[in-house]
């Protein structure tokens, strides 16, 4: 029981930090090895001063959609550890993880909706004329997508973890 224990803790909290980097890391859309996007900035490579220059993004419904999901996706995440580490100190021998368990899950939706929604939705995401086949997803984009069935597994692992001491 001490394994799975620590072993839900372990993935929480990898899944937390891979929801943090990416909702906050510049690679969704990577249009060549000078140019990306992310939810939050537009950004170059200037060659000249070997720097990167990043402008805000141009703000649309579904980009502010996407950008609320992964923030709550990451709240959630945040508030079921924080639970779960008040249950574990707290909840009387045989009670189980309820509360973490269903905000683990609704952080796995939440993440899950936003990426749907920058799949279906790029060309208004990204507000370019340009041809979307000449870029392609970046990492943090499958890095959302990794995160879905982890957040929803350890969700249910939550739901299902009763506690013996």
């Amino acid at each position: 029981m001490v394994f799975l224990l620590v072993s839900l803790i372990v993935l929480h909290l990898v899944t937390l930090a891979m929801l943090l980097i990416a909702t906050l890391e510049k690679s969704w859309w990577i249009w060549d090895d000078s140019e990306i996007s992310d939810l939050w900035y537009n950004c170059f490579h200037d060659n000249s001063s070997d720097t990167w220059m990043c402008a805000a993004t141009n703000e649309n419904d579904w980009l502010q959609s996407v950008q609320a999901l992964m923030v709550l996706s990451v709240v959630f995440s945040s508030i079921s550890f924080l639970f779960f580490l008040g249950q574990l100190l707290t909840m009387s021998k045989g009670g189980l993880f309820y509360f973490t368990g269903f905000c683990q899950a609704f952080a796995g939706f939440t993440d899950f909706a936003a990426c749907l929604i920058f799949t279906f939705h790029r060309k208004e995401i990204l507000n370019d004329t340009r041809d979307l086949s000449k870029g392609h997803f970046g990492f943090c984009f499958i890095l959302a997508w990794l995160c879905v069935p982890l957040l929803l597994v350890s969700g249910v692992l939550y739901v299902h973890l009763r506690k013996k001491q």
